[in-house]
């Protein structure tokens, strides 16, 4: 397998980024909530969650009652998320920009993504991935950069182009340079339907009052202009040539 675009950012950050993920604002009081609306009950239901990090969706779903499958790209992340679910789900060393083969056709009911799709140039080969191993009329949620505060951030000069950007976290403790690829909302959605999804929701988040009491500059910041858009598709059928 080859290494993942943002693999050496995240081995790097892994430790820090499990010990905060639970507190941590842009993750526990602005991504997490955002995505948990758009998923409703699991009990009984077969979950993939593909890019668990270190596994704090996974303990969630397991925690509702889903049997949950889940995978990252990095090593020292799929050390934490086994180490978090404490066997009661498989965890996987797997890379989104290559094929799932290691996972059958049509057996999930649902697949979460977090904040890991913009790590993936190619949303149609992704997208048709995961449409392969969910049931019909099973569903899809992921979230990602909002292409509007990604195209301001980043400077880009094409919105229409998808293209590799960088930039430096500094919240895990130190500097980490993080690659990731832009896309535009049009991209994304084409990307769905093509594969054979419908969208069903799309939510711009919203910090909630935990976030203002950690954060209350990044709160106000949050409520004027997006930083993340979580996606809810549903599959209807085979992709679009």
């Amino acid at each position: 397998m080859k290494k993942n675009l943002a693999y050496d950012a995240y081995e790097q950050l892994a430790d820090r980024y499990a010990e905060l993920v639970d507190t941590k604002p842009h993750n526990a009081y602005y991504d997490r909530p955002a995505v948990q609306s758009l998923i409703g009950p699991v009990e009984g239901m077969d979950i993939l969650d593909a890019g668990c990090g270190p596994g704090v969706y996974a303990e969630w779903l397991l925690e509702r009652g889903a049997r949950v499958t889940a995978f990252d790209a990095s090593d020292k992340m799929v050390e934490h998320a086994r180490k978090r679910v404490k066997g009661r789900a498989e965890i996987y060393k797997a890379d989104m920009e290559e094929p799932l083969d290691f996972l059958a056709g049509a057996s999930f009911d649902g697949v979460l993504s977090a904040l890991a799709v913009t790590y993936v140039k190619d949303h149609a080969g992704l997208f048709a991935e995961i449409n392969r191993v969910i049931k019909p009329g099973g569903w899809f949620v992921f979230s990602t950069e909002h292409p509007f505060f990604a195209y301001r951030y980043f400077g880009i000069k094409n919105y229409f182009e998808t293209k590799r950007v960088c930039c430096d976290w500094d919240g895990f403790g130190g500097s980490v340079a993080m690659p990731s690829y832009y896309h535009s909302l049009g991209s994304i959605a084409d990307a769905l339907s093509r594969s054979g999804f419908l969208i069903e929701r799309i939510v711009e988040p919203k910090p909630t009052e935990e976030f203002r009491e950690a954060d209350a500059h990044g709160f106000e910041k949050l409520m004027k202009f997006p930083l993340f858009i979580c996606f809810r598709a549903k599959k209807t059928g085979g992709s679009v040539k």
